[in-house]
């Protein structure tokens, strides 16, 4: 009697289990399965075992994940799907379960029917988590019985066992990673939440619970549980939470093309900026790939033939670009596919052609019609992308201008531009400070030889706000760009740079932080590139300065002041607190902040930049609510309010 479809479906055993290689590259080479052995390596890591389980909810075999954080750094994952196979595998003479968990490239997504869709293709991520893990243990849950096997960096400690009854199905992993692999190992509460958040936003019908029951002195035990009926459209107004939408309606599509499930949903937002986020198999692409590819060729080629059609572009000249259509958009692509082709193991990018047809031909159709069907949002998304067009042209005449004006042009720098004596960018620093008084200060501390002072006046214009052509009329922003010396923009080079230290040196005060703030904004958002290779720093003044006699020790915080205070037995001993850096003197101001012998500086992430930009949006957006929920939960953890 022939096997009927959910027969087919349900049918997951040893024969399922296909070996390509051995396990032993791995501990010798971390980086080349999981990118990297530092923190995002160290994550990796959850993803991987949170793959298989989420592979089996989009198999339809699982409703509920659970991430637990424990003591001493475990991490426990567990699913209500059907369980790894425990019986014996034919070609390894192994359990199944052994199999899977011992040898690279094993698992069920290299044939046969078990996973028909699959984000853990390569088929090595548990096997690679169990390699890199001084402790790993399995348990899983198959008819009625309970099996489990222990392993210590890879290698089994006894054979597969049934260790007692079970009710239902479902697989729990547990395990350590090795010190001897990852020097820092420290999970990241937030980064978890967000990344399974978005796989719950991604995965119908399933229920993602993550759990932090770390050492009570250390952590409050707190949960989160994630299940959203809305989807992507959820996802959507979850990423829009402090933005103002240009229009109602959130567009969405879910359809099958050939084979592919191709999802998008998408908003215009008031905002200049855009948010794409790409996913194949539930797995974020970061770098994008031809499913992202496809959706923005035929978003620009809709748009423009909607613009066309409607008579709102008239002239042969005027045509919507893809930074034009892109200006405040909020995207979502989501494709399921058959044989994904990521570049590397860590799937930042997608590189199947069939995921680009697919997706164009989706999108290009559903856009159209919603075009057609909501005439009001298809106005005010009109008025955004034909505004930015507008824009685009008026910023790059504004450009133009200050590049034949600038230091490029063959002319002079800024006059308040206190330059290095020094020709060569490696050894040049550039320090860029609020205020004439502390510019005064921080030109007479310097290294002439070496650092270069900028001072600028009050706060910067806010770019998270303004287009170019309005940025670019505000003198300290032209000052910053012309002393920079990479221009700005498409046509930037980055060759150019004149300092390969540009370093933010703001009060230690409120003010100083907003500064620090808006400065952060726009060198990610205008130049994110010095960022990535490592150009961007804080500096860190002191907050107090303690004396007794003539013994003189700074304080970078509240914490380290008392600690002086208390190692010395200095009661009643002098501390002077520094507001700004202009009340410091020359040599002070060397001594404790510029001086590369003593100073501490802080290399800024693109992550610190992204945080900064988020936080921004919503203290400085047009939004309140967002607003004033921020400040109602992080009013008590304020420190060193000036008021």
């Amino acid at each position: 009697m022939a096997e009927t479809d959910k027969e087919k479906k349900g049918h997951y055993t040893a024969k399922d289990i296909y070996v390509l290689e051995g396990l032993e590259p791995v501990r010798k080479r971390p980086g080349m399965y999981i990118g990297s052995t530092g923190v995002d390596g160290l994550h990796h890591l959850i993803w991987e075992v949170v793959d298989n389980s989420i592979d089996e909810a989009m198999a339809g075999h699982a409703k509920n994940i659970s991430v637990t954080l424990l003591p001493e750094d475990a991490i426990r994952v567990v699913d209500d799907g059907r369980g790894i196979p425990v019986e014996r595998h034919e070609q390894t003479k192994k359990s199944a379960l052994e199999t899977v968990m011992t040898t690279l490239h094993a698992g069920g997504k290299f044939g046969g029917e078990s996973y028909k869709i699959s984000g853990g293709l390569h088929g090595v991520g548990v096997s690679v988590v169990n390699a890199l893990s001084r402790r790993l243990e399995v348990q899983v849950c198959r008819d009625g019985e309970l099996w489990s096997q222990e392993y210590v960096r890879g290698k089994p400690k006894a054979a597969v066992g049934k260790i007692g009854t079970c009710k239902g199905t479902g697989t729990a992993v547990t395990f350590e990673a090795d010190h001897e692999i990852f020097k820092t190992i420290e999970y990241d509460w937030n980064r978890i939440l967000t990344h399974l958040r978005e796989q719950a936003y991604l995965t119908h019908g399933v229920r993602i619970t993550v759990i932090d029951a770390r050492a009570k002195e250390a952590h409050e035990h707190r949960s989160h549980a994630f299940y959203f009926e809305g989807g992507a459209r959820s996802y959507i107004s979850y990423l829009n939470r402090a933005l103002e939408p240009r229009h109602d309606t959130i567009f969405y599509v879910l359809k099958d093309h050939e084979g592919m499930s191709v999802e998008v949903a998408l908003q215009y937002v008031d905002d200049l900026q855009s948010r794409e986020s790409s996913f194949a198999n539930n797995i974020h692409t970061p770098e994008g790939g031809m499913h992202l590819t496809g959706f923005r060729t035929a978003l620009t080629r809709t748009l423009n033939d909607y613009a066309r059609k409607n008579s709102i572009l008239r002239s042969e000249d005027d045509n919507l670009t893809g930074d034009d259509v892109r200006e405040g958009l909020t995207a979502l692509v989501s494709i399921k596919i058959r044989e994904p082709q990521f570049e590397g193991q860590t799937k930042a990018k997608l590189g199947n052609p069939e995921a680009r047809t697919g997706v164009e031909a989706v999108f290009a159709s559903s856009f159209t019609e919603f075009l057609e069907e909501h005439p009001s949002d298809a106005r005010s998304i009109m008025e955004t992308v034909v505004l930015a067009m507008k824009a685009r042209k008026a910023a790059k005449a504004a450009k133009e201008t200050v590049l034949r004006k600038g230091a490029f042009g063959g002319l002079t720098l800024p006059g308040k531009l206190a330059d290095c004596q020094s020709k060569d960018p490696e050894d040049s620093e550039l320090f860029l400070v609020e205020g004439d008084s502390a510019g005064g200060s921080a030109k007479g501390a310097r290294d002439r030889r070496t650092q270069a002072i900028l001072p600028l006046r009050g706060k910067i214009l806010n770019v998270e706000r303004a287009r170019l052509d309005r940025m670019l009329t505000s003198q300290e922003i032209k000052n910053l760009i012309i002393a920079l010396g990479v221009g700005i923009g498409p046509e930037m080079e980055l060759d150019k740079l004149r300092y390969h230290k540009i370093i933010l040196m703001t009060d230690a005060d409120v003010d100083g932080a907003h500064i620090r703030t808006l400065l952060l904004t726009f060198f990610y958002r205008h130049y994110p590139a010095l960022i990535e290779q490592g150009h961007l720093y804080i500096a860190q003044p002191p907050l107090y300065g303690l004396h007794k006699g003539k013994e003189k020790v700074y304080a970078f915080s509240d914490v380290e002041r008392d600690a002086v205070l208390k190692e010395k037995k200095w009661e009643g001993a002098p501390v002077q607190r520094y507001k700004g850096l202009g009340e410091m003197n020359p040599e002070q101001l060397w001594e404790t902040t510029m001086n590369p012998a003593n100073r501490i500086l802080k290399r800024v992430a693109i992550g610190d930049a992204e945080e900064a930009n988020r936080t921004f949006d919503i203290l400085m957006g047009a939004i309140v609510e967002p607003r004033k929920i921020f400040i109602q939960t992080h009013a008590k953890t304020v420190q060193n309010l000036d008021i």
